[in-house]
């Protein structure tokens, strides 16, 4: 069997995996964030938090409980790295400094878990569970708990309540990441990950010196870090080491459990607003261009240029013989189409027009699918800035699910699309233009460029992959790196959830035959020609700059 048709039955299978559980998880998670029930052990979480979990709120209440949520999840993270070395399970590591400790901190929190250190030789025991594996639920479920209330902004009107933060959270965790991460780790456990509280084992001679490795509850941070599309690794290796990656099986499950809560939640938005078409319509964009950009990945990689890529059959270097190009060139794209930013090859090492797939993955706004609960409410803006467009060169006012969209609409879509290009852009261009941060790069030129790009790109859009050639352990990326991350995961939030406050206050619009049919393909289609522009006019003059004019090169 070639290569190329052993990766295309990796994706027929994933595919099929996928569709058998679009429609009962879909389904779920919409009962779930529907229910008035409360478990009893969330009734202890609601009375240790002091929250009342049937009590509505209007759109400044629930952004108001994200913020502090999350103020207080970054100062907690940043204390329990800081007096590292005095807590025990430690192996020895010794605290973290500030800046690494903030952007850490910063990382987890905001979903993104880019990491500028070596897991395996910084962190302990204590910190990896009891800190960043507990950010990859909470920060999930977080995203989710945001998309959720979009979601009843467009179910509901004349009401400016969305729900209740702390019920969303608590349920999200609760019922849709524990039990489904649970599994997950058990079938990782299965493959051959590891899942232990060992020391440091010396394991033999490595080029002179000796080699030592240290155990961890890897496969259940491996499942969460997937499920919530976190990506970040117990070893710098991340998704290539095989302890957290073992082979090819549990690399097509992990890939699984990064789109598998994302392509389900449109299902979910369908149930929610009451109609099932719709949330086929987000799907199928979703689909096509994850499909698109899937297939694309794969022909560049395995396009031959050269004896050295026909002798091994593509572009290998960088990459996992365990997984080849195939499950590499799937994964690539699954991760940086979504806030998941685990890798299981060094992304740097993909051809030009490999990585620059990767850097317009996340420029998209990683929303084919996207992050849990982010590529939802992602694509949904896209969904408003697409009517809109619609209803300019129709004539008409543009109108989706029921709802107006009009100036005070449009503008908060408009600030949505345009904060992280906005961060991405200026922090690049200032990288560039200061001595000091290029003295990190390990390449010039083009490709040079393309690491401080692929960097911000990544902390902006809260993925937290990396280019595996830039020296991010500075203070100046550190620090900057960790203000993109906040200010890319938090900004949009507050214009989704005013948005979400301003659809819900509406009257429904009665459907007329002048109607546009957001659930048909040609919206669709609409759909993704807006998004690819939109996205190619903002990004295009800084990926000729690096990716594009190394591939034309080679």
């Amino acid at each position: 069997m070639s290569p190329q048709t052993a990766g295309v039955l990796q994706l027929l299978a994933l595919i099929a995996a996928l569709a058998l559980a679009y429609r009962p998880l879909g389904d779920y998670m919409a009962r779930v964030y529907s229910s008035e029930k409360h478990y009893r052990p969330e009734k202890w979480i609601y009375k240790a938090i002091g929250a009342n979990p049937a009590a509505e709120m209007r759109w400044p209440a629930y952004l108001r409980g994200v913020l502090a949520f999350s103020a207080v999840s970054v100062l907690f993270l940043y204390l329990m790295q800081r007096v590292q070395g005095s807590l025990p399970g430690s192996l020895g590591f010794s605290s973290i400094d500030p800046d690494q400790a903030f952007n850490t901190a910063a990382s987890f929190v905001a979903n993104t878990n880019w990491q500028s250190y070596y897991g395996e030789q910084a962190m302990g025991h204590v910190v990896q569970t009891g800190g960043l594996a507990v950010q990859n639920f909470l920060s999930a479920a977080v995203g989710m708990a945001v998309a959720v209330a979009l979601v009843r902004g467009f179910a509901r009107a004349r009401t400016g309540e969305l729900g209740n933060f702390w019920a969303d959270l608590v349920r999200g965790t609760v019922r849709i990441l524990v039990p489904i991460a649970v599994i997950g780790a058990l079938v990782l456990v299965a493959c051959g990950a590891i899942q232990n509280f060992s020391g440091i084992h010396e394991v033999g001679q490595f080029m002179g010196g000796t080699q030592e490795w240290n155990g961890g509850a890897v496969a259940s941070q491996e499942a969460i870090k997937e499920l919530g599309t976190n990506g970040g690794g117990y070893f710098n290796a991340n998704s290539a080491h095989p302890f957290e990656n073992p082979d090819p099986l549990s690399n097509l499950f992990e890939i699984f459990l990064i789109l598998l809560i994302p392509f389900a939640l449109t299902r979910t938005f369908g149930r929610m607003v009451g109609s099932l078409r719709q949330g086929y319509a987000i799907l199928g964009t979703m689909a096509t261009i994850w499909l698109g950009f899937t297939a694309l990945m794969m022909w560049t990689e395995f396009a031959h240029h050269g004896p050295a890529f026909d002798i091994a059959g593509g572009a290998m270097e960088g990459k996992e013989t365990r997984f080849g190009i195939a499950g590499s060139s799937i994964f690539a794209v699954a991760t940086t189409l979504t806030s998941t930013g685990a890798v299981n090859s060094f992304h740097s090492s993909f051809t030009g027009f490999g990585g620059g797939i990767t850097m317009l993955g996340m420029q998209l706004g990683e929303i084919a699918p996207g992050g849990v609960g982010s590529g939802l409410y992602g694509m949904l803006i896209m969904a408003i800035i697409a009517v809109f467009i619609a209803g300019l060169m129709v004539g008409r006012t543009p109108e989706y699910l029921g709802k107006k969209i009009g100036t005070r609409q449009i503008k908060l879509a408009a600030c949505y699309i345009l904060i992280t290009p906005a961060l991405v852009l200026g922090f690049t261009a200032v990288a560039m233009a200061l001595p000091t941060p290029g003295n990190s790069m390990t390449n010039s030129g083009a490709h040079g460029f393309s690491e401080i790009l692929y960097a911000y790109t990544s902390g902006a859009n809260n993925n937290g992959s990396a280019f595996a050639g830039l020296n991010a352990d500075t203070q100046w990326f550190n620090s900057t790196i960790g203000i993109a991350m906040l200010l890319g995961r938090f900004l949009p939030i507050v214009f989704v959830l005013a948005l979400a406050g301003s659809l819900a206050e509406q009257r429904p619009v009665p459907e007329t035959a002048g109607t546009l049919r957001t659930d048909k393909p040609l919206y669709a289609g609409l759909l993704v020609g807006t998004i690819l522009i939109i996205t190619g006019l903002t990004y295009f003059p800084a990926l000729a700059l690096g990716p594009l004019a190394e591939g034309l090169a080679s």
